[in-house]
């Protein structure tokens, strides 16, 4: 029996590809995707907002040009479906409505989630915080716990 979907945030992917605070959880829960065979889901607008992530980090002196260049490259490389669902944008501005979200961005990974009735992960601890009450399957890097 194929395993359910999950569906990634830029936020996960950056610290997989970069040397964060959340770095080892984020690769741990990678693994554990891969091990299970799992599809890992994101809509379209992911890719934009893993460059602008690591652009961020570059001008903040976070990273180099050179390791922002080759974190976008680990990034761009990992087996990520993107997708763009008829409606998506109209359910993620309904969703930002519903939750009290002042911009859609994220709205769009919870509507992708929503509409395959799968998980979404997020290294966002502001986003879980926010929307965790009303969006249940919202799951928060920081929570996730090593099981091997």
């Amino acid at each position: 029996m194929p395993s359910l979907p999950v569906c990634v945030d830029a936020s996960v992917v950056v610290a997989i590809v970069t040397p964060e605070e959340q770095h080892a959880l984020a690769v741990a829960l990678w693994q554990s995707w891969l091990r299970e065979e799992r599809v890992i889901l994101a809509p379209r607008l992911f890719t934009y907002e893993v460059t602008s992530a690591l652009r961020r980090k570059t001008v903040r002196g976070m990273l180099t040009l050179e390791e922002a260049r080759n974190a976008l490259r680990a990034a761009l490389d990992l087996k990520i479906s993107l997708l763009d669902p008829a409606g998506l944008s109209e359910r993620a501005f309904e969703l930002a409505e519903r939750l009290h979200r002042p911009a859609a961005y994220d709205a769009h990974y919870l509507a992708l989630a929503d509409h395959l009735r799968c998980a979404f992960w997020t290294g966002d601890e502001r986003l879980y915080n926010a929307v965790r009450d009303h969006f249940p399957r919202i799951r928060w890097l920081g929570e996730y716990h090593v099981t091997e």
